[in-house]
């Protein structure tokens, strides 16, 4: 499986690009929003013949599904955001509007409900849908187990995790995610996260403050 990451947006969000010897290729949490950032991705996917099929996201914040509504106009792809995160979708160009942002962002329905499957699927590769609600009721992180990556959106990062202060987070909730479907996937695995630079289990489990006062009993979750 090949990855790719753009950082786009004002809050500077990670989009990746992820394809396999199919060509077909699906696009986790796109944030571009603006006609160069449309450019950039539009562009690498005809450099490489890619058949994109999927918008995949770990979670509806607005500056993860700002490119969306680009990729279902341009290449017809289906949406995939859990149903929990609708009100998220609904609510996007105001959350946008509150952080100074002069975009506009629609959102489309949603075509695939990642509450009610356990994996998607593009060419010949499979990513398991992990549910870590926290950052958002809906928030899911999605695991290719052959390779070990598992791309966290907003759910953990390295050496920090996700805010729970925005409508919809919850502190425990997030650590629980964390300790009982993130950390038992093995130190090896590696993360790639919503924002800033990628990173492994094994590191988090060492480093990331959160995460370790959690294992180590020192934080009531």
């Amino acid at each position: 499986m090949n990855i790719v990451k753009f950082v786009f947006n004002p809050i500077q969000e990670n989009t990746y690009l992820l394809w396999d010897e199919t060509l077909e290729c699906i696009i986790i949490d796109a944030g571009n929003c603006s006609a160069a950032e449309d450019s950039r991705l539009a562009e690498f996917i005809a450099e490489y013949g890619l058949k994109p099929v999927m918008a995949v996201n770990t979670h509806g914040h607005f500056d993860h599904i700002m490119g969306v509504n680009f990729l279902k106009q341009t290449y017809g792809v289906q949406f995939a955001l859990s149903s929990k995160d609708e009100y998220l979708r609904a609510t996007a160009q105001q959350s946008c509007a509150m952080f100074g942002i002069a975009a506009v962002v629609e959102a489309p329905q949603i075509d695939i409900d990642l509450d009610s499957v356990e994996s998607i699927k593009f060419g010949n590769t499979e990513l398991k849908v992990i549910k870590t609600p926290g950052h958002t009721p809906g928030g899911v992180v999605l695991f290719e187990p052959q390779s070990k990556q598992l791309f966290t959106g907003d759910t953990l990062f390295r050496e920090s995790i996700g805010r729970t202060d925005l409508p919809g987070g919850e502190y425990g909730t997030i650590i629980r995610s964390i300790l009982n479907n993130i950390i038992p996937l093995g130190d090896e695995v590696v993360l790639y996260p919503g924002h800033s630079e990628k990173s492994t289990i094994g590191h988090e489990s060492l480093y990331n403050p959160f995460v370790v006062e959690a294992l180590n009993g020192e934080v009531n979750y």
